[in-house]
């Protein structure tokens, strides 16, 4: 009788295990998944800034020491301007936004004064 009752117990403990693990590896992969949602934004944030800042010195011929400060961001808008790139220059007051359209560095607008203005 004693025999039965740890038996019984052991066939309880095995089926909690396998249950246990089956949920720990289900929320595993929900952490990886949320993690490589979390760094794939954090990721195309960053190449998009570095994208930006390579046009504004090869083509706009700035320093790279002209530019104070540049900040990725996701916007409310749609398709390739949900991110963007605030950027402020020196000896500038205006905050310039720019997005990343087709390979294409595109300026969408420009806060002046406190006023934004897109092009």
């Amino acid at each position: 009788m004693l025999s039965d009752f740890w038996l019984e117990h052991d066939i309880i403990d095995k089926k909690w295990r396998f249950f246990m693990k089956k949920f720990m590896i289900f929320l595993s992969l929900i952490a990886i998944l949320i993690g490589s949602i979390f760094f794939y934004i954090e990721i195309k944030k960053d190449i998009l800034e570095s994208d930006v800042i390579e046009y504004l010195i090869a083509e706009k011929g700035l320093n790279e020491n002209d530019i104070i400060s540049s900040e990725p961001f996701i916007s409310n808008l749609r398709g390739s301007k949900n991110f963007m790139v605030s950027v402020q220059l020196k000896n500038d007051d205006i905050i310039y936004r720019y997005y990343k359209n087709k390979g294409k560095i595109i300026l969408e607008s420009y806060i002046k004064d406190g006023m934004e203005y897109v092009e």
